[in-house]
């Protein structure tokens, strides 16, 4: 059990967008009746919303030794098809408006939720310490997901709730998905130190989401560097929120200009900014910089977490220990995560990693100790605070659009598609932005004569730096 939600038990846990105050007595309740109903340690795919039944799904299988797959409601039907054919869980956890689309008979319902029943009984092997399923590669249906244990959850929740020095009296809203590592952390945090969550879809850039945020007197909010773009557009420096104490940013390198923007106004008015960097490989969270340097360091992701450890290593492997270096970066902690799974089979494998989780990201240290992210290493972008693989985008691309040749690249919050055809800019961006559920923004479709390419075929993506370097 990660929560013990009996011990807060006249808190308010959950805080519904109806304004409906759930207490942990109650909570813990509603939880049990769930997990009766699947009985068995097993394998459940859950389609994520900011909701009660969403919320309530996730908590009572983990409370209840039943493994999640932790998947956006938003994910296309067809995906969604795959994952079940590659999975094969036992059960689906679903709005109650999507039992039609699947289906399967119907078990149990509660808070707008419903237990479906898939006919298959323990098709593949869990390992007795996997916990969680979640995503690394944003919204596309990728089969690939991370394999959490028990340990990384409680290891990182606790370490957490420690430099934020989180409490009972903390009110966090939500503003990121319940299937991405970041906006999952907040809940497990805050969950777990007896503190309410405010549950919303409405977004900043509703003026609902701000008059929830005023009536229940939220105390914090997370949010990816795009989230902190929208709300400088939105003039929140100006805005009137009382009981506001926390910012926390993830998900991305945040511009330092924002970064010191955002710093500048929590030292004015005594509150923190906390800007954090993690992986769904650690979990959630890996470094953080301290409220207190927000200012003086901006620009940096900050220093290991509790119990965690950097350190930077060269082309070779070998370790770099001058200041102002730049290698790529490696973590240890607890956090780190038991390894991939791409297929069923996968669910059974223990324990890969071993603690040590090689980031991709090149980074350097200053003379102080603080970290700093130059680049990536791989292939990857963050949009809008979803990890996005430019090779499997290129892939879809080039499938529903054969008559095509396609090369991705481009920044974090800005994908750059080069494509050979003519007249297809518009339906690949909109293609695009329906598939991975993001903005059109997201995009920028560029027409070229030929995608560079060596003699044996490999793309010179290089030679495409020109247009968004």
């Amino acid at each position: 059990m990660i929560w013990d939600l009996k011990k807060y038990s006249d808190n308010t846990a959950v805080i519904t967008e109806n304004g409906e105050n759930i207490t942990y007595s109650r909570f813990f309740e509603m939880t049990q009746k769930l997990a009766i109903q699947v009985g068995r340690r097993c394998l459940v795919m859950c389609f994520c919303k900011n909701e009660m039944g969403s919320l309530l799904g996730y908590i009572s299988f983990l409370n209840n030794n039943i493994v999640p797959i932790m998947v956006s409601n938003e994910l296309e039907q067809s995906a969604v098809y795959r994952l079940l054919d590659v999975y094969r869980p036992d059960f689906l956890w679903v709005p109650d408006d999507k039992i039609s689309a699947y289906g399967f008979e119907t078990v149990y319902s509660d808070a707008g939720y419903s237990l479906l029943k898939t006919g298959n009984c323990g098709v593949y092997a869990l390992y007795d310490e996997l916990a969680l399923l979640l995503t690394t590669s944003g919204s596309t249906g990728s089969p690939k997901f991370v394999r959490q244990s028990y340990k990384n959850i409680i290891a990182n929740t606790n370490s957490i709730v420690e430099y934020l020095e989180l409490d009972e009296t903390e009110r966090a809203i939500t503003t990121l998905p319940m299937n991405y590592t970041y906006g999952l952390s907040i809940i497990n945090t805050h969950l777990y130190a007896g503190a309410a969550v405010i549950l919303t879809e409405k977004t900043i850039m509703q003026r609902e989401f701000w008059q929830q945020f005023k009536e229940n007197k939220a105390t914090s909010f997370g949010g990816v560097p795009y989230i902190y773009e929208m709300l400088d557009k939105l003039r929140f420096f100006g805005m009137d929120l009382p009981y506001l104490r926390t910012m926390t940013q993830a998900g991305g390198k945040l511009s330092p200009e924002l970064h010191k923007k955002f710093a500048e106004y929590a030292q004015k008015n005594g509150r923190h900014f906390v800007v954090m960097y993690g992986q769904t490989e650690a979990t959630a969270r890996m470094a953080y910089l301290p409220h207190e340097k927000a200012l003086e360091k901006y620009g940096s992701m900050g220093i290991a977490i509790p119990g965690g450890k950097f350190y930077l290593i060269d082309v070779n492997g070998n370790e770099i220990t001058e200041p102002e270096v730049t290698g790529e970066l490696v973590y240890e902690g607890e956090n780190v995560t038991l390894g991939y799974a791409v297929c069923g089979e996968d669910l059974c494998k223990g324990d890969e990693w071993h603690g040590r989780n090689v980031t991709g990201d090149m980074a350097k240290r200053d003379k102080d100790g603080f970290y700093y992210i130059t680049g990536r290493k791989k292939r990857f972008l963050k949009i809008f605070g979803s990890r996005v693989n430019l090779d499997e985008t290129e892939r879809m691309v080039k499938a529903a659009f054969p008559e095509t040749d396609c090369a991705c690249g481009g920044v974090d919050d800005k994908m750059f598609v080069f494509v050979t055809a003519e007249n297809h800019e518009a339906g690949i961006k909109k293609f695009l932005s329906e598939k991975m559920s993001l903005n059109p923004s997201a995009f920028e479709i560029k027409h070229i004569e030929k995608i560079p390419r060596s003699e044996s075929g490999k793309v010179l993506y290089k030679e495409l730096d020109k247009y968004y370097g």
